[in-house]
């Protein structure tokens, strides 16, 4: 009897110890799982934090869970906490409000963080280099998404949340498994950018033919062995095939940049012929220059004060200024009381008049005038008026003078 009761209380104490070592382990396991959530701040960190920057990087810091202290930077902007280690984010997160871009690339999420779908100021979402196979509907909350980047992933089909996205404008969804995409694609209205380099295409997805308002494709690293001509994408300005089994670049526009094999020559061709085009035009213009040149009458203006062509009347009041270069059938025409100079008018169609700076010579000599009402003293002028009668033929009106000849 005595020997069994010993044994006894010998197994219940060392089941006590056995319940206490494991009552150890919990605590020291809990106390694991709080350094794990509140890990120690790496060295510049608590700096960044304290800072008040609208920009916070914590990239590359061996971080397995956000530090708490982050959700409460109301402040922030900018969100950078890449190739980290990070599987979520805490809910806390959704409480800043004025966050626009927030970067997660390389990390080890599977499914987007439910508080980064709560964040609907974002303007740009960085998701890349994870383990994400889908997004959420909830993603259709971030209305200002303008661009996603979800590259490396595990992506099997486009998702479709996407299309609850109106103002996405650049959308990366290279290096990821697509065969296909959805026909009715062309509802990205929005869409400007489109990166499906390195996915399993073995032909060329038709819906991007009427995806009108891309500016940039890039294909690289498919199985697409032929392409269509892409001259109605009247936008695009960049189209990349590289790495496909094709040999040159499908036609495109004239103002698109290609890139991939053959691209090289074949730009060099482009430009060529641009250039030839370019110098036929000019040419074609001088020609049509020189053809309009030929055909206009060129005049030249002669401007001569001399004594040779000067003659003063015999009032001093009216002097009579002939062109020696006007022919005799050309000579002056006055009127009756001689008093009027007019000379033939030349037909004149409206082109510009040259004038042969060559031929253009100026005398100027002082000219003396002795007549009645004109004195001049050196200093200065002094006239005398003197009433002068104008008379006009029955509906001729000032200004019309020297214009009778005009309608010959």
């Amino acid at each position: 009897m005595g020997n069994s009761s010993r044994k006894g209380e010998e197994e219940e104490a060392e089941d006590g110890a056995k319940d206490g070592e494991e009552e150890e382990e919990v605590a020291e396991k809990e106390k694991e799982v709080e350094v794990e959530e509140e890990p120690e701040l790496p060295l510049g960190v608590e700096e960044l934090l304290e800072s008040g920057d609208p920009v916070l990087d914590l990239s590359y810091r061996k971080f397995k869970k956000l530090p708490s202290r982050v959700c409460g930077l109301m402040h922030l902007e900018k969100l950078y906490v890449c190739g980290n280690s990070l599987r979520t984010l805490p809910e806390s997160i959704s409480q800043l409000r004025g966050l626009r871009i927030l970067a997660l690339d390389f990390n080890k999420m599977e499914d987007v963080p439910p508080a980064v779908c709560e964040l609907t100021n974002l303007t740009r979402l960085y998701l890349g280099s994870n383990r994400l196979m889908s997004l959420p509907p909830e993603l259709k909350n971030l209305q200002n998404l303008k661009c996603l980047w979800v590259e490396s992933n595990y992506f099997h089909s486009f998702p479709k949340e996407l299309y609850d996205l109106p103002h996405l404008k650049s959308l990366q969804i290279g290096d990821n498994r697509l065969k296909t995409l959805p026909p009715d694609l062309c509802r990205m209205e929005a869409l400007r950018g489109l990166w499906l380099y390195g996915n399993r295409f073995d032909t060329f997805p038709r819906v991007l033919l009427r995806m009108e308002n891309l500016e940039i494709l890039d294909l690289d690293k498919n199985k697409i062995s032929e392409f269509p001509s892409l001259r109605r994408l009247r936008a695009l300005r960049l189209f990349s095939y590289d790495h496909n089994p094709v040999e040159e670049p499908p036609r495109v526009g004239e103002e698109v940049l290609v890139v991939g094999e053959g691209a090289a020559e074949f730009l060099e061709a482009r430009e060529a012929r641009k250039e030839r085009l370019r110098k036929a035009a000019e040419e074609a213009e001088e020609q049509a220059l020189a053809e309009s040149l030929a055909e206009e009458p060129v005049i030249h203006g002669i401007l001569k004060n001399s004594n040779s062509n000067s003659k003063q009347a015999t009032n001093g009041s009216v002097v009579i200024v002939e062109d020696p270069g006007v022919k005799e059938d050309e000579s002056p025409i006055r009127d009756e009381e001689g008093g009027c100079v007019q000379f033939p008018l030349a037909g004149y169609d409206g082109t510009e008049l040259e004038y042969d700076e060559e031929l253009v010579e100026y005398e100027t000599e002082e000219l003396i005038y002795e007549g009645e009402g004109f004195e001049y003293e050196g200093e200065g002028l002094e006239y005398e008026r003197a009433q002068m009668d104008y008379e006009y033929e029955e509906g001729e009106e000032v200004g019309d003078m020297g214009r009778q000849d005009e309608g010959a």
